[in-house]
């Protein structure tokens, strides 16, 4: 388990791991080869936590092997939420595809299986200290 030092010299802020499914919901869906994912927060004081943590760069490495293309990352704070394109990650679309969620249904699911880690000083001051794994 990682520490970091906090402000108090006397005390160590350590980390927890907490799963997406503890912070946000997800909506999945495709147009042709592109899975479209939407991942909104559970409450507005979430978000800035969403966008410092899942980036594209984190939503890419998650889906290494099934996303062959670039992951761009929209910010919708209006909404509290990310919304996600994975490019060339249906196997050609719905049509052309042999993948079994060749609409990219399940990307939600799999897109809210990802875990950050935050301080427990963070999680305490957002209300989530014993939410983790």
């Amino acid at each position: 388990m990682k520490a970091e030092r906090s402000s108090s010299n006397a005390l160590y802020n350590k980390m927890m791991r907490i799963q997406l499914t503890k912070l946000a919901h997800a909506r999945s869906g495709d147009k042709g080869d592109t899975a479209n994912v939407g991942l909104i927060a559970l409450r507005d004081d979430l978000y800035p936590l969403l966008v410092r943590e899942v980036t594209a760069a984190r939503v890419k490495e998650h889906f290494k092997g099934i996303c062959q293309g670039e992951v761009e990352r929209f910010e919708l704070p209006n909404l509290s939420a990310l919304n996600f394109l994975l490019h060339e990650s249906l196997g050609g679309g719905g049509t052309l595809s042999l993948m079994t969620d060749a609409q990219g249904k399940t990307f939600s699911t799999a897109l809210l299986r990802i875990e950050i880690e935050i301080g427990d000083d963070e999680a305490r001051t957002l209300g989530l200290s014993g939410n983790g794994k």
